[in-house]
């Protein structure tokens, strides 16, 4: 059975202020130096003295063999979907006055334009809420940005790309997804440019454990809803995603993958199924005449799918208790539709909130089945489809809660959908 979404619309949580999260001292995260403590002082002062050149000489070797082992600016790492391209770039705050003399203008021209617009064209969103400042990459600090624009619109990023003679600076691009392959050829003939190919959920595995490695400081990175179960209590909580194995991984795109990571090198697709993001907006196009995601979300958000979807309690009556089943779910997606005197009745908000609630619904359902076969409680949601989707994570959440009988926790990360991305540019600079 599923759930038919009657919760209250007003999208907006109660989110306590984020205790500042400690960064893992016991590891490494890539990009990062570890100083180890000085025991100068209860040294000889010639052993001490001695120590030191030999700390400077390692220093001084170590940050020699980094800046030969680590690839020019600007740094990118790219994830095209069927739906969305996203794309991550680090800006560099510490450029020295002879680096910035000797910087080409095509460098600083990339650099202008991307971080000084928020919008690129008519569809380009930089987002700047999920910007990560005083980042550490390769010995380098800097600013990682996280842009996203169509896959559609592809061919005017690699004039963007040409125009600016990106080439000039770079002959490869680092970039996974489906659209990695599609759109190789696009790569060398419009923008002179190669694509390093990376595997898609090696990238995601990887960049989602770095982000969250990372953030210490703001509004923590992954997040759960407290008493998803009651919408009167409900609340959004931090949650601190350390020793996270075994976690079930569910990335919700224009389809759905579904991953059991047991380490960061033990993992294994388990099942996903083709009725992810794409299907909800591509639906609500048909049915409502919308054209973006974030109209298809609004429309839902007005709506009321009990007056689409047929419920347990319309088929049972009163005597579904019985069966053990609660009267509120969903008995049958839009199974209101079949009367022609209740197609008449319904609204395009109603319509695009049944759709939502169909697929989400489909997409909880099947994560529960994973986690009940590979016994992980511990599930985490990413992917584009959670952008600015608060129904839908309220939705997953009671679910998981739900029919789990509170077993299964469902978690969330702040960067949804960028992961593949940031793992492709971790791969640029930290090659496997």
């Amino acid at each position: 059975m599923a759930f038919n979404g009657h919760q209250r619309d007003d999208d907006t949580i109660d989110e306590d202020e984020t205790p500042t999260k400690q960064p893992r001292s016991n590891k490494e995260m890539p990009g990062y130096f570890r100083n180890e403590p000085s025991n100068e002082a209860a040294a000889p002062a010639g052993r001490a003295a001695s120590d030191r050149r030999t700390s400077n000489s390692t220093t001084r070797h170590r940050i020699d063999s980094v800046k030969k082992t680590r690839p020019p600016f600007p740094w990118f790492g790219m994830d095209i979907g069927g739906t969305l391209v996203k794309l991550v770039y680090f800006e560099p705050k510490d450029i020295t006055a002879e680096e910035e003399q000797e910087e080409v203008e095509n460098l600083k021209s990339i650099r202008r334009y991307l971080t000084s617009n928020t919008a690129y064209g008519k569809t380009g969103i930089r987002d700047v809420h999920l910007e990560l400042q005083d980042l550490t990459l390769c010995g380098r600090t800097g600013n990682l940005h996280f842009i996203r624009f169509p896959t559609h619109d592809l061919p005017a990023f690699l004039q963007m790309g040409r125009n600016k003679h990106f080439s000039s600076l770079h002959t490869t691009l680092c970039a996974t997804g489906g659209g990695a392959y599609k759109f190789e050829s696009d790569f060398r003939t419009m923008a002179d440019l190669q694509l390093h190919k990376l595997d898609e959920l090696e990238c995601l595995i990887r960049g989602v454990l770095y982000i969250d490695s990372v953030v210490s400081s703001g509004p923590s990175e992954c997040y759960y809803f407290e008493n998803p179960t009651d919408p009167d209590r409900c609340v959004q909580r931090p949650y601190t995603l350390e020793n996270p194995y075994p976690l079930l991984l569910v990335n919700i795109g224009s389809g759905v993958s579904i991953l059991a990571v047991y380490s960061e090198n033990n993992y294994k697709r388990v099942t996903g199924t083709s009725l992810g993001g794409g299907t909800f907006l591509g639906l609500c196009c048909l049915l409502t005449g919308c054209s973006t995601f974030e109209e298809a979300l609004e429309m839902a958000s007005q709506g009321e799918s009990t007056r689409v979807d047929k419920l347990v309690r319309d088929i049972y009556g009163g005597d579904y208790e019985r069966f053990g089943l609660p009267g509120w779910a969903v008995a049958s997606s839009f199974g209101n539709m079949m009367s022609k005197e209740k197609r008449e009745s319904v609204s395009k908000e109603d319509l695009a909130r049944a759709t939502l609630v169909t697929i989400t619904n489909n997409i909880g359902s099947i994560t529960r089945m994973c986690a009940l076969n590979e016994n992980i409680e511990r599930v985490v949601f990413v992917g584009n489809f959670l952008r600015v989707n608060t129904l839908s994570m309220k939705l997953l959440a009671y679910a998981m809660d739900y029919w789990s009988k509170g077993q299964l926790k469902a978690l969330f990360l702040r960067h949804e959908g960028y992961f593949g991305a940031v793992g492709a540019l971790l791969e640029l600079l930290h090659p496997s």
